[in-house]
């Protein structure tokens, strides 16, 4: 029959310690959806510049 070698168990530290000592990440994101919706519509506007640009040009 073949020996089982048992791993040393690692010793990790508590959670709960270092939870205690962390402070709250709260990161504000106003000025990231402004410019998402900026680009939205810089976007939507050159699509629809080029619908028309195809309509016109054929």
């Amino acid at each position: 029959m073949a020996k089982k070698n048992k791993r040393p168990v690692n010793s990790a530290p508590s959670f709960a310690a270092t939870s205690a000592a962390r402070t709250e990440f709260a990161p504000d994101y106003t000025t990231v959806k402004k410019d998402l919706a900026r680009i939205g519509v810089l976007a939507g506007s050159l699509f629809g510049l080029l619908i028309v640009l195809a309509f016109i040009l054929n």
